[in-house]
């Protein structure tokens, strides 16, 4: 019964070993997991894998073996506020035609909508659909979910559509980057060789050629002589953006990121969202429970540390200017301070972007990222990785 269930586990890579499959069948007859697909899912992953590079592989390969065995419910759509599930029903959605759009104006700044979203919560008192005031769905209104306005709250709507929301007032889960991902290209990790800095050290377990012909040329006799293996002694820090918008470049993201892992020995890796706050996180599994305090990081790495971001800088404006700006959660000091502070302790540094070029001049928050980062921002191509690496270098 569960035969393709461990076909499906090797096929995506996971070194599952048939001792493994056969304790968790014995798991299985004893009980220990019984109706429930919660359960179930976390007694898979606790038998069959062993290291936690291979989460992500699993949840995929589980969803592939296991699709259409649960029904899907509705999730709370909001832990902050207590709004009715009723309220953010989707029944009816206008498709505004781009006139309309530039039509519709904003409440006039992120304190304003903040604002006005408290009093909207302690007025409100039923559901509302298709208007320009309430939280509601399917209208105008600055706040709820499937409608449209210029600056707004989305809330309870799994996914973004107008990437207009200065807020997103839901707990959203996202996955970590692959490092083992087949490239698509090599170009990306020759690109990446053009940061280097030799040094030798550890064991001498490599032949010295040049010193063995030598000393045996001196002594008359065959002098072996080995040497440490010469290895890139950079050491880079690495910002990932992850999550809303990125979404569209996970492969990209996680062929550089796979690319990295192989040519930096010397790599630690940070997830953020959207702009650097005082928290990062480095499983995105345990982003809301294991948060390390973006201080200890500053502090950890020191200013020989290469500093790269990846993201594609494209959030409210607010997220970077504002205290309290942040898509997610009330932040104390406003984003740009984190990646001021970030570039003083890094002197090499470069932001990595995504997106085409030529579409950076449509978005402000990517005009705020290039003053901060004084230019030094760079296509996610190979062209813009050579540059970046030669700024670093």
């Amino acid at each position: 019964m569960f035969l393709p269930f461990f076909q499906a586990l090797r096929s995506a890579g996971i070194p599952v070993s048939l001792r493994e499959y056969l304790s968790f069948l014995e798991g299985l007859s004893a009980g220990l997991c019984t109706y429930e697909i919660e359960e179930f899912y976390y007694f898979a992953r606790c038998t069959m894998v062993k290291d936690e590079r291979f989460l992500d592989r699993f949840d995929r390969a589980f969803s592939t073996a296991f699709k259409g065995l649960e029904a899907i419910t509705p999730d709370d759509v909001l832990n902050a506020v207590d709004l009715p599930e009723d309220w953010l029903r989707r029944e009816l959605e206008k498709h505004l035609s781009p006139e309309e759009k530039a039509q519709i104006e904003a409440l006039g700044g992120f304190e304003a909508l903040m604002e006005t979203l408290k009093k909207r919560l302690e007025e409100q008192k039923g559901r509302h659909q298709g208007g320009s005031k309430w939280i509601g769905t399917g209208g105008t209104s600055p706040f709820g979910a499937y409608g449209y306005n210029p600056e707004g709250v989305r809330i309870g709507q799994s996914e973004s559509r107008h990437q207009r929301a200065v807020k997103v007032w839901d707990k959203r889960e996202f996955r970590d980057f692959d490092e083992s991902v087949e490239l698509g290209t090599r170009n990306i990790k020759l690109a990446l060789k053009r940061l280097r800095q030799w040094a030798r050290h550890g064991a001498e377990d490599e032949l010295d050629l040049p010193g063995t012909i030598r000393a045996s040329a001196e002594a008359g006799y065959i002098d072996v002589k080995t040497r440490p293996e010469r290895r890139n002694a950079v050491k880079v820090v690495l910002f990932l953006d992850v999550g809303g918008s990125m979404d569209a470049h996970v492969k990209l993201v996680e062929e550089l990121f796979s690319a990295a892992r192989a040519e930096f020995k010397h790599l630690e890796h940070w997830y953020f969202h959207n702009c650097l706050y005082e928290g990062v996180w480095k499983s995105n599994a345990r982003r809301w429970g294991e948060v390390t305090p973006t201080w200890d990081v500053l502090h950890r790495y020191g200013p020989d540390y290469k500093c790269i971001f990846v993201g594609d800088a494209s959030m409210s404006p607010y997220e970077i200017t504002h205290r309290g700006g942040a898509n997610e959660h009330w932040n104390d000091e406003a984003g740009h301070v984190w990646l001021e502070r970030a570039r003083e302790q890094w002197p090499d540094h470069s932001w990595l972007n995504p997106l085409p070029e030529a579409q950076w001049d449509y978005t402000q928050s990517i005009a705020l990222i290039r003053d901060i980062f004084a230019n030094r921002i760079h296509p996610l191509t190979l062209e813009g990785i050579t540059a970046a690496m030669k700024e670093l270098g």
